[in-house]
């Protein structure tokens, strides 16, 4: 199943609507969807090196742009969707700590959390929520998911080649270290948030 879903994701970067499909996850887990969009970077990064950049560019444009839905959502709707969201995640007893550290680590937060495997849709809504400066939200978002993505494109397009070899050689082990790391950000989230 896994080889499947890997091939599936190569071959994919070769279809005219595997960037668009990227782009949406990017966009949807910035605000409400839990799977990061590194889940198509990486294998379509792989599959064409030389277009890395260009997937990068596009994950970080659709994950700034779904991060200010969720700032929205935390500044318009907390009282309904944001809060049912921050809730359905399990952290809402949190939320208020982490509005009050705004006041003096916004920034550093936002950075921070822009660039781990913690579910970024978490410090989107509660920016908005916390009436963060919507203009310094954007820039230091544009900062944190560029750096994050382009990192990933950078190591893919130099190594790419022989990151793809050791991946398909051992599959199994690299899907289970990034699920690793994906329930680890959401175990640090919970823990710091």
């Amino acid at each position: 199943m896994l080889r499947r879903i890997y091939d599936w994701c190569i071959d994919a970067a070769h279809k005219p609507y595997a960037i668009w499909l990227m782009g949406a996850v990017s966009f949807a887990e910035s605000s409400f969807f839990p799977i990061p969009p590194d889940v198509m970077l990486i294998p379509m990064s792989l599959a064409r090196p030389e277009r890395a950049w260009l997937y990068a560019l596009v994950c970080t444009v659709t994950s700034v742009a779904g991060g200010i839905v969720g700032y929205l959502i935390g500044a318009l709707l907390y009282d309904s969707v944001g809060h049912w969201l921050i809730q359905l995640y399990g952290y809402g007893d949190k939320v208020e700590a982490f509005r009050a550290g705004y006041a003096e680590y916004g920034a550093w937060i936002i950075l921070l959390k822009g660039l781990t495997p913690i579910p970024f849709k978490l410090v989107t809504i509660t920016s908005g929520f916390a009436n963060y400066n919507i203009w310094m939200f954007i820039g230091l978002s544009f900062i944190a998911r560029g750096g994050r993505f382009f990192l990933v494109a950078i190591l893919l397009n130099r190594y790419g080649v022989w990151i793809r070899e050791n991946i398909e050689k051992r599959l199994g082990l690299w899907v289970a270290l990034a699920a690793g790391v994906l329930v680890l950000g959401f175990i640090i989230a919970f823990r710091l948030f």
